[in-house]
């Protein structure tokens, strides 16, 4: 019975720590990205919600809903579509959280280059 006691202890503990290693990445983080005609800034406002994430992405153009977001760990994963004049890319980012910085590769079905990875600071409240 004590071993038994003692091995959920232990799991409890372990489950604790791993929750409180995932990271939070609620709140307003901002970067650039290279483009065809120079760098764009870009804000990111993010909603953490255990690993659903959900929010925009604000630039140049109006702010984009972010699809099918996820945190697991210290990993991020979006993605979202832009009308390019009648033609809709979607840009798929994924990414490495560590404190607060995320290192993110963005990616698009168009062949777009888009300067390789980003680095996005939490901007503080």
């Amino acid at each position: 019975m004590q071993r038994r006691t003692l091995l959920t202890c232990a799991i409890l503990l372990v489950l604790t720590g791993i929750a409180a290693w995932a990271a939070d990445v609620t709140g307003v983080w901002t970067g650039t990205i290279s483009g065809g005609d120079g760098e764009y800034a870009l804000t990111y406002t993010f909603k953490q919600d255990g690993q659903k994430l959900t929010g925009t992405i604000s630039g140049p153009t109006d702010p984009l809903p972010i699809q099918d977001g996820k945190v697991e760990g210290d990993k991020i994963s979006f993605w979202v579509q832009v009308d390019m004049g009648g033609n809709v890319v979607k840009f798929t980012s994924a990414g490495t959280i560590k404190g607060d910085e995320i290192t993110i590769t963005t990616t698009n079905d168009a062949g777009m280059d888009l300067g390789g990875a980003m680095t996005l600071k939490r901007q503080k409240q």
